[in-house]
């Protein structure tokens, strides 16, 4: 045996104790400072975006505001240290301190980068992006920045050896340090409670920044949802559904398409009063009805979807104790033929009893310049045979199309526009919006606004030319908003309750053909007086579908019918009797 080995291990091998490391870098850590060193990382590196609004608030620079901001500080890093605690475990604590890295480097890179903050809703828009959305997130910035965060620390808990402890000796180690950490949460609270429950309160978005703490939340209230709501059954809605009198001895069945639109801000909309002319073609219309005050039930598609094809409203659906089916089922269950055509990530379980086409992965050279990705006027190819291909008995009494957009979906706007409607320009081509200047930003982003303007055009076309077979009518509604780098915010999401306007003010344009518009009985006229600056929401939505399609059923409020008033106006004006002239004298 080399002499060096019989140095290092002869000594141990007589008294029965493990070799000693020769040097400190390699000495093992007591599981404690893990979790405090872990925390602190947490805490400062990955919670810029934190401090960057705590650094704006007011009174922030003198001796106050940097006694809040310290105890501040020292809370989320006892709350970090108090969650790490839990999984502070002999297989655990390496694993669990790991994943948090991870998720708070991706957290902060989105928080810096787009300004969003991170909820249950947030996190559901994420867990259902399909690959090609995911993609277009991917960039260098992403790269370097998730790289600074998370790899000095991982880097460091591979090499670090962890001290092995009993399992009653760890346990009571991990309750000292929980006991520890909350108590730093107490008395940092109680020194600064005044400053802190103000500013929690003005100050809502702070919350959604605690990083990762936000997340793991979101996570929890997401993984709990089956213990608040039962998920396991759909109850069923609008069985009791019938066609009305409109139908009886009718000579042409009627024909709606519904555009779901992506990402839609109304006050980009040139139609609604944009300083650029971004809808041309519909802005030379004097037949559609465009609600200017239209407002979403959420941020995202994936809260807004089921939300507007709901009965409940939004209140009613956040607060909702179980699912029910949806304004889909129940045009079926009245005996309309339905289809639902996707050119984007699918209809988030409200078509899921009729399924659906997917357009998006069709190969057309000219509609689909990118793989997995199309414009959206290639869902008008083959749609008549689509709807040819539903049940005969049912289309003799009505068909109902809904094509949902990709619209104006980000970061990728550049993506949304076919190159000869590229009206405004330089337009920003990058997923890393804040690289881009922001006119270049909201370049990209009006031109695929000029896309939508064309593919409205190009239903309203085909609609027309279905006018000898069918009375049609087109309602187009986004689902939520945009930021476009106001206040340092881009994309969509927050929280409803602390989300911008713009991430809540939709576009909503109806068309009724004449024929559509006598079946009805709501003119055109009436509905543009009526709908230019009345506050209507998704609330609407459900029911205003119904009572255009004249479905009668006990889910039906004419109260959030959008159609009711001019209704009953024009129903009033025909019940009144003509005045007959009075007779001349000869």
């Amino acid at each position: 045996m080399p002499l060096i080995l019989q140095r290092l291990l002869l000594p141990h091998l007589a008294t029965g104790a493990p070799p000693q490391p020769a040097s400190t870098a390699t000495r093992a850590l007591h599981p404690a400072w893990v979790v405090v060193l872990i925390s602190t990382w947490l805490a400062t590196a990955c919670n810029v975006p934190l401090w960057r609004e705590v650094a704006q608030l007011p009174g922030q620079g003198s001796l106050r505001g940097w006694g809040f901001a310290i105890a501040f500080a020292l809370i989320v890093a006892a709350g970090n240290a108090a969650l790490l605690t839990l999984l502070a475990w002999r297989w655990t604590l390496k694993p669990a301190a790991a994943v948090l890295v991870v998720m708070a480097a991706f957290g902060a890179y989105f928080m810096l980068a787009y300004g969003v903050a991170i909820d249950a809703s947030m996190l559901t828009n994420v867990l259902q992006t399909d690959v090609h959305e995911a993609g277009d997130l991917l960039n260098a910035r992403m790269l370097a920045t998730v790289l600074a965060l998370a790899v000095p620390p991982l880097l460091w808990l591979l090499r670090r050896r962890v001290q092995r402890l009993s399992p009653l000796r760890h346990a009571a180690h991990n309750g000292l340090l929980l006991a520890g950490s909350i108590a730093i949460i107490v008395v940092c609270l109680l020194l600064v409670f005044q400053d802190f429950a103000s500013t929690m309160r003005n100050h809502t978005k702070l919350r959604y920044l605690i990083n990762p703490l936000n997340s793991v939340y979101a996570l929890g209230n997401i993984a709990t949802k089956p213990l608040r709501m039962d998920t396991s059954k759909l109850l069923p809605l609008g069985r009791d559904a019938q066609l009305g009198a409109s139908y009886a001895g009718q000579a042409k069945p009627p024909l709606l398409v519904l555009v779901l639109g992506e990402t839609g801000r109304s006050g980009n909309f040139g139609i609604n009063g944009y300083e650029r002319n971004t809808t041309p073609l519909l802005a030379a219309r004097a037949d559609l009805i465009s609600a200017r005050n239209a407002w979403s039930c959420g941020t995202s598609t994936a809260a807004s979807v089921p939300c507007m094809f709901s009965h409940l409203g939004r209140t009613g659906y956040e607060a909702r104790a179980a699912n029910f089916e949806s304004l889909i089922d129940v045009l079926h269950h009245a005996g309309l033929a339905v289809l639902w055509v996707d050119n984007q990530s699918g209809c988030k379980g409200v078509c899921d009893r009729l399924g659906d086409v997917n357009t998006s992965t069709l190969k057309d050279p000219a509609l689909c310049p990118t793989s997995g990705e199309c414009l959206d006027r290639v869902m008008l190819k083959d749609l008549d045979a689509r709807i040819a291909a539903l049940p005969a008995e049912q289309r003799q009494r009505g068909t109902v199309v809904v094509l949902h957009q990709i619209g104006s979906h980000g970061p990728a706007y550049s993506k949304r526009s076919a190159q000869d409607l590229k009206k405004f320009l330089p337009e920003c081509t990058s997923t890393a919006l804040q690289e881009c200047e922001r006119q270049q930003v909201v370049n990209a982003y009006d031109n695929s606004i000029l896309e939508t303007d064309f593919f409205l055009d190009s239903v309203l076309k085909w609609l027309s030319a279905q006018e000898d077979k069918a009375q049609t009518a087109m309602v187009y509604v986004a689902d939520h908003g945009e930021s476009l780098g106001e206040n340092n915010l881009y994309l969509h999401g927050l929280p409803y309750s602390i989300a911008p306007d713009v991430q809540k003010h939709v576009p909503w344009i109806t068309w009724l053909s004449p024929a559509m518009q006598a079946r009805t009985g709501a003119p055109t006229a009436c509905l543009q007086r009526d709908l230019a600056e009345r506050r209507v929401t998704h609330d609407h939505y459900f029911h205003s579908v119904l009572g255009l399609m004249d479905v009668k059923t006990g889910a039906y409020n004419p109260d959030l019918d959008m159609l009711t008033l001019c209704r009953g106006l024009a129903a009033e004006a025909a019940a009144k009797p003509v005045a007959k002239p009075i007779a001349q004298p000869a």
